[in-house]
């Protein structure tokens, strides 16, 4: 294997067309994420089939600027690799098809790489060192999960979502409330004016020993307290207050945290781990930052979070992941796929 390896990674997998440049799954030498926020900020959510063309409109121009701003060229590159699981299909077939193109052309080997594995990563990029066994938790959009980590490459899946996951739940409640899209920035945002113990939201899911997640109860439960039990559709918010709405995004929020937090400590505890790890574009919510900081120091547990930067989708950490991967020789074939689920 080479001593220096420096991988281009490509993501594509929701509504983020991102690539990036990472020499030896540690060190950044560039990372490019266009956004299409504002592309699906008047659908209230992504809109798949929009998302794939404008994924195709972008690809080429974001992993040129990526290559260009890490000074490489494609003979300097060790491998090319990409965020293949989970995602929408039609997103994840571009970033595929471009990969596998560019492997192909370059003569690299192709290394895929799991969308929520390299969340996790992100919360290691920086770390020196790790004591393990950790518990990784990936908090995003589409994802609420638990896995248990013996190293980069070997996860064990110990809880998941049932329904709705908790960034899901942001958004669908951001949308009850009438706050702008993407929902969680604009829920914390808005909560940090509100009494987090205003109202008493229900945390599902905590009895026992479960580590799986279940949000839909909670989104249900702020959507009968602002339209009320008989659905009349009379929704209260056009006259509630602006700090009645922030003490129900306070609420709604601080539950959302208790049950991440609580479920944590608990995976945590069941495996006797060291470590918490911490990723996905929820995790760069500081109020749950904050609160998992809180738990980590009582239990004296080492808690690593990915930076702000690269909690929501992009591609330095699929280019870290894929390091590990490299090492292990652990390539993909030219025949890869995009899978919609793990």
């Amino acid at each position: 294997m080479d001593k220096t390896v420096t991988i281009l990674g490509i993501e594509t997998s929701c509504d983020e067309t991102a690539a990036a440049v990472v020499r030896n799954g540690k060190e950044i030498l560039s990372s490019v994420v266009a956004s299409q926020v504002k592309i699906h900020e008047k659908y209230g959510g992504v809109v798949p089939e929009i998302a794939s063309r404008a994924h195709l409109e972008k690809i080429l121009p974001v992993v040129r600027e990526a290559m260009e701003q890490a000074h490489v060229g494609p003979e300097d590159l060790s491998a090319v690799a990409i965020a293949n699981q989970p995602g929408l299909s039609i997103a994840l077939m571009v970033g595929v098809t471009a990969a596998k193109t560019l492997a192909f052309g370059w003569n690299k080997p192709l290394v895929a790489i799991n969308h929520l594995h390299a969340h996790l990563q992100s919360a290691l990029i920086s770390a020196e060192h790790i004591e393990l066994p950790a518990i990784a938790l990936i908090v995003s959009g589409g994802h609420t999960s638990l896995y248990e980590a013996q190293s980069a490459l070997e996860l064990k899946l110990l809880g998941s979502t049932i329904d709705d996951a908790a960034g899901e739940a942001f958004d669908k409640v951001a949308t009850i409330l009438n706050l702008p899209y993407p929902g969680g920035p604009n829920i914390e945002k808005t909560a940090r004016q509100g009494n987090p113990r205003a109202i008493d939201f229900p945390r599902s899911l905590l009895d026992g020993q479960s580590l799986d997640f279940s949000f839909s109860g909670l989104k249900t439960a702020v959507l009968y307290y602002c339209q009320g039990q008989d659905m009349s559709g009379q929704n209260r918010v056009a006259t509630m207050s602006p700090q009645e709405i922030a003490d129900v995004a306070a609420s709604f929020q601080q539950a959302v945290i208790d049950t991440l937090v609580i479920k944590t400590r608990r995976a945590a505890k069941q495996i006797g781990a060291k470590t918490v790890l911490m990723g996905g574009g929820v995790a760069a919510n500081s109020t749950l930052r904050e609160a998992m900081q809180v738990m980590c120091d009582k239990h004296r547990l080492t808690l690593l979070v990915a930076p702000k930067s690269l909690c929501t989708d992009n591609a330095a950490m699929v280019a870290s992941l894929a390091y590990y991967k490299y090492q292990a020789g652990q390539f993909a074939g030219l025949d890869l796929e995009p899978l919609a689920t793990s």
